[in-house]
């Protein structure tokens, strides 16, 4: 096994992972964002991350229009543990709460797992890959970005193809080159043995 494909620990080999993991915010995006990002690099390396996108909301249209980014996560955690250890924890500390009856209401941050290695999971109530992978453009155009050639382990089709089958136009979906977000890489993090 190469260093690339795992980390030497207490005595054996560990996998290392890459999460494929979609960011959204609409409360102050611009400051929740780079923060998420930040604190996800606590749980490993951050070495791709996509152009921040603006798009409108979905379901519940009466709130501001969304920011949304993915990034690659090098990690050594499980997606059991990334998805309700890690991500939740990133979800509290930035203030997310849940609005019962309204899973579309305004948010701080929104971070989900879309794909993990080349896994199918099923992690309680979330499926990964993440079926709004196929359906939603602000999650497949920046996943697109990061790694055009991944194959997705059901359809079999590139996240290249995927992004481009979903049309959007200028009204819903829209770059912002004025949000910046940095790639992280360092070694020391919670999710390192």
């Amino acid at each position: 096994m190469s260093a690339a494909e795992g980390l030497r620990s207490r005595g054996g080999y560990k996998r290392l992972n890459r999460a494929y993991i979609s960011l959204g915010s609409n409360i102050e995006p611009e400051r929740h964002l780079p923060i998420a990002v930040a604190l996800l690099a606590e749980y490993g390396n951050v070495p791709c991350i996509s152009t921040v996108w603006e798009s409108t909301p979905v379901g519940f249209t009466h709130q501001p229009n969304y920011l949304n980014a993915a990034l690659i996560l090098e990690t050594m955690l499980s997606a059991h543990d990334l998805c309700h250890n890690a991500i939740n924890q990133i979800e509290r500390v930035l203030g997310r709460t849940r609005e019962a009856g309204n899973k579309d209401a305004p948010r701080q941050i929104d971070i989900d797992i879309m794909l993990f290695n080349h896994d199918i999971l099923q992690l309680a109530t979330r499926r990964i890959p993440d079926p709004e992978l196929l359906s939603r453009p602000f999650v497949a155009i920046p996943l697109a970005e990061i790694d055009a050639s991944y194959i997705h382990p059901e359809t079999g089709q590139s996240l290249r193809d995927i992004a481009e089958a979903l049309s959007t136009s200028d009204s819903d979906m829209k770059k912002r080159p004025d949000v910046k977000l940095s790639t992280v890489t360092h070694n020391n993090r919670k999710g390192s043995i």
